[in-house]
């Protein structure tokens, strides 16, 4: 188990960070799977023919140009097929690709051909000390730099963000949503605004409120790094709200991507408080843009996540193809607490997509 100081700052990042789920959003059967989609064969799924990162397991470092210079990202791919390819983007910001590998639990029996890819200034890509380069507008700009490198278009090209990852994938549709053939928009409110204010409004009075009381306490004294702050936290709070277990029971990939974490990159963004989101972020909002965005688009929330669900519902109306998929049994990292619905609905999506057949 990680030490306190660690696990704060490895629940922080995933911070920005009725249970029926709408149609054609439940958890679809192996038939049914097979009957929506075009999988393709095992060989052909990994078949390797042509491509340029056969001995390197399916990683590829893509330069990226930025106004400070060239710098490399990490990516890696798992899979092949022409019709529906995946990129996956980490919160955080600063955090990394390894908590969603619990994909490689479900996207492989499916033929999804899928990315994972850690965002400049995180782990596995270079690190850049130039707090000029965390701006949102960088970032959308390094996507679309990483769709050309691995040849994705309008005809194959998900893109699904999480956390402040579908900041930037919300990002990315508004300013190039004619490259997308679907956008999927995981455990993130459509404003930060609107977040803080149900965390003050929902999260924080639902807690123990002598709990809360000493967390603001240190939180005035700007004392964050107090062992105490995250001994009041974990029980009160992160396993209530960001993964569902005990913090000793959290699965392997979702520590080792919070122990990676970059946190010269998220805290300026994010904010240091455990409790709402401040920094750069503080003011995002697109609730009016949503409208804009034209491809289909599947929102994903938790019953219990720290994002409102009922706020992303109403998100899922706004944009002109969308749907949402609730997971009843979730917080915020819903790839965990709720895996079968969660990659179900996910799978359906891009099946029907694909298929010609996508309804609200």
């Amino acid at each position: 188990m990680k030490t306190p100081s660690r696990l704060r700052a490895a629940v922080l990042a995933s911070c920005v960070l009725a249970p029926a789920i709408i149609a054609g959003c439940a958890t679809p059967s192996t038939d049914q799977v097979a009957a929506n989609s075009a999988t393709p064969s095992l060989a052909s799924y990994f078949d390797t023919t042509g491509r340029t990162d056969t001995y390197a397991g399916g990683v590829r470092m893509i330069p990226i140009t930025t106004p400070k210079g060239t710098f490399n990202v990490w990516t890696k791919r798992v899979g092949n097929n022409p019709t529906i390819k995946l990129l996956l983007l980490h919160g955080g910001p600063g955090v990394t690709h390894e908590y969603f590998e619990a994909a490689d639990a479900y996207l492989p029996a499916a033929g999804v051909e899928y990315y994972y890819y850690d965002q400049l200034g995180s782990y596995n890509s270079d690190q850049p000390k130039d707090s000029s380069l965390w701006n949102t507008e960088r970032f959308v700009e390094e996507v679309e730099q990483v769709r050309i490198a691995l040849g994705l278009d309008s005809t194959n090209f998900y893109v699904l963000g999480h956390s402040w990852g579908g900041i930037l994938a919300t990002e990315y549709a508004l300013k190039y949503g004619q490259n997308l053939k679907g956008l999927i928009i995981s455990n993130m409110m459509a404003s930060i605004p609107a977040y803080n204010r149900y965390a003050d409004s929902v999260l924080m009075p639902a807690m123990n409120q002598q709990v809360l009381a000493e967390v603001k306490a240190i939180e005035a004294k700007k004392d964050y790094t107090n062992p105490r702050y995250m001994e009041l936290l974990i029980p009160n709070h992160y396993e209530q709200h960001i993964l569902r277990k005990p913090a000793a029971q959290w699965p392997e990939p979702v520590n080792r991507a919070f122990k990676h974490m970059n946190p010269d990159i998220y805290i300026p963004m994010q904010g240091p408080s455990e409790l709402g989101a401040s920094g750069k972020l503080v003011n995002w909002d697109r609730t009016a843009d949503l409208k804009n965005i034209t491809v289909p688009t599947l929102v994903i929330a938790g019953t219990y996540d720290t994002m409102d669900p009922k706020h992303m519902e109403w998100m899922s109306t706004q944009f002109p193809k969308g749907r949402y998929l609730l997971c009843p049994n979730a917080g915020h990292m819903a790839m965990y607490d709720d895996g079968p619905t969660y990659f179900g609905g996910l799978i359906t999506f891009m099946n029907d997509v694909a298929g010609g057949t996508f309804t609200k």
